[in-house]
């Protein structure tokens, strides 16, 4: 027992150790960070795993190394065998030709008669070369010319003359109809309304920027004046937007995202507001629904789905929980997001990381292996296959988790799957579910490239009028749909189309119909 006023260097090396221990895990926790926020700046998205040896197991993790004679039972040799062609000096070389240019495109015919002399001469042939080139597009003006006609109203003189008035000719101007447009009263024709939307929303070129070009052909327009088309345009196709969302709530199955988009507001000077695009994505029938939120709570996603019923795939944001909690939804989570917080902790714990990442690679696998599968055969295989590599993978997740720090890279990957384990599986017990929630993912890639390149939407209600062309267009690109051709004959066809038939005009049945036309 230590006397009064003398030091306790046991117990000051006990503290100073634990000390130590504590900054040097904070150390790496921040240096995690680090290289997660450098890699958000400057690295690759890519989460490619390739396992140093292919094949590993837990034991070569974990346990001894494998012997000389033990790794040489179990190499795998491959005989590759090389054919060498020796070209002989002088030889023709075979060479696949210049590449063929669509039939369809319009061929200016430009003849080059030789200089000689060739009266007389006896046309053998001819050699064709073409190139491919190209013009700037065409603003042109339609103008339409309707004739005025005064024409003689033969009935009303006769009923004068009954009733013993004067008969004097009586003459009435007759003019056609002008032919029902888009936005009534508006300059631009369908086929640049279209243009503007397209440039916009599939080629993420800013309003401002297609004012500079109209510009250099001569053509000025304010920028309210392009805003207001696109305003109008958006207006038109809501209905054909409200009949989207009711077949996507409809579908049985949908994976739900949600991005951020800035907006201007005019209560916030001086800054922008940070608002919410929520897509409802149909992976089964190539549809997608995007909805404008000003926030990310439960409320936008709670009145979309009010009256779903069916599965639902989602990440592990918190607001989906509510989901799980409803007797008519099933919740599913996401692989993709699991792997993701592996492919994180590698550097961390690059042994644990790695045989979570290997194993998950070997569901990826199976995955490709059924892909053109009918339902019922992709269930069977994920039953035979993928359900064993599961439940091995959980067990070693809950052995492991209880030997790292909890709040460690590795820690925190084990905990995320763990937490949602029971949600990755369900997948397995139905063909038509996917391993992940990519479809979704890939959905929101044109508001991720817009938002790059026109920075924010104008106002609360230009970022719900994005929405819809998001959706429309988003629906053409999964349908691998020319979205010019059909925004056009939507647009031109929606002011006499019956309310009543507004699915005939979304993309995937529009292009049905003109499949059936073509073949007929």
């Amino acid at each position: 027992m230590n006397s009064p006023g003398t030091i306790d260097y046991k117990l000051l090396y006990e503290q100073q150790l634990s000390l130590t221990t504590e900054l040097e895990f904070k150390i790496q926790v921040l240096t995690h960070q680090l290289d997660q926020l450098k890699k958000m700046i400057f690295g690759s998205r890519s989460e490619r795993f390739i396992p140093s040896t292919p094949g590993v197991t837990q034991g070569v993790l974990f346990e001894k190394e494998l012997t000389e004679g033990e790794a040489c039972s179990i190499t795998e040799t491959r005989e590759v065998s090389y054919l060498k062609t020796k070209i002989t000096k002088g030889a023709p070389v075979d060479h696949p030709g210049r590449m063929k240019l669509p039939s369809h495109l319009r061929r200016e015919i430009i003849t080059i008669e030789p200089e000689e002399e060739i009266s007389g001469c006896k046309k053998i042939g001819e050699e064709i070369t073409e190139e491919l080139d190209y013009l700037p597009g065409e603003l042109y003006v339609n103008q339409y010319v309707r004739p005025k006609y005064l024409c003689l109203v033969k009935e009303e003189v006769v009923a004068k003359k009954n009733r013993g008035e004067d008969g004097d000719s009586t003459h009435q101007i007759v003019i056609a109809e002008m032919p029902v447009r888009p936005l009534h009263k508006c300059i631009a024709g369908p086929g640049l309304l279209v243009q503007v939307a397209i440039d916009k929303y599939v080629d993420h070129l800013p309003l401002n920027r297609q004012l500079q070009r109209f510009s250099r052909v001569g053509v000025n327009l304010p920028i309210s004046t392009i805003t207001g088309w696109v305003s109008g345009v958006c207006e038109l196709i809501k209905p054909v937007w409200e009949a989207l969302l009711y077949l996507v709530l409809n579908a049985g199955y949908i994976h739900v995202d949600e991005t951020t988009m800035k907006v201007l507001d005019k209560d916030k000077k001086g800054k922008t507001h940070l608002g919410y695009f929520w897509v409802y994505t149909d992976s089964i029938h190539g549809l997608a629904y995007f909805d404008y939120q000003p926030g990310r709570g439960r409320e936008g996603p709670e009145e979309i789905l009010k009256d779903f019923k069916g599965y639902i795939q989602t990440d592990g944001y918190e607001v989906y929980e509510q989901f799980d909690k409803r007797a008519d939804i099933t919740q599913l989570c996401c692989m993709a997001h699991a792997r993701r917080k592996f492919h994180e902790a590698l550097n961390n714990d690059k042994a644990r990381a790695g045989y979570a990442l290997t194993q998950i690679r070997l569901l990826y696998d199976i995955e490709r292996e059924c892909k053109d599968y009918t339902d019922e055969a992709r269930k069977k295989i994920r039953q035979q296959k993928a359900v064993p590599i599961l439940n091995e993978l959980g067990k070693w997740m809950q052995d492991e988790y209880i030997k790292v720090p909890p709040k460690s890279a590795i820690g925190l990957a084990l905990a995320y799957s763990l937490n949602r384990w029971d949600k990755l599986k369900i997948y397995t017990t139905d063909g038509k579910l996917c391993i992940d929630n990519n479809p979704v993912e890939r959905s929101l890639r044109p508001v991720t490239l817009g938002r790059k390149n026109y920075l924010f939407c104008g106002s609360h209600e230009a970022a719900k009028r994005a929405g819809m062309l998001y959706s429309l267009l988003g629906t053409c690109k999964l349908h691998d749909m020319n979205p010019y051709e059909w925004l056009k004959e939507v647009i031109t066809k929606l002011p006499t189309h019956p309310n009543n038939r507004m699915d005939e005009l979304l993309p995937h049945i529009w292009c049905q119909q003109r499949s059936t036309e073509l073949a007929d």
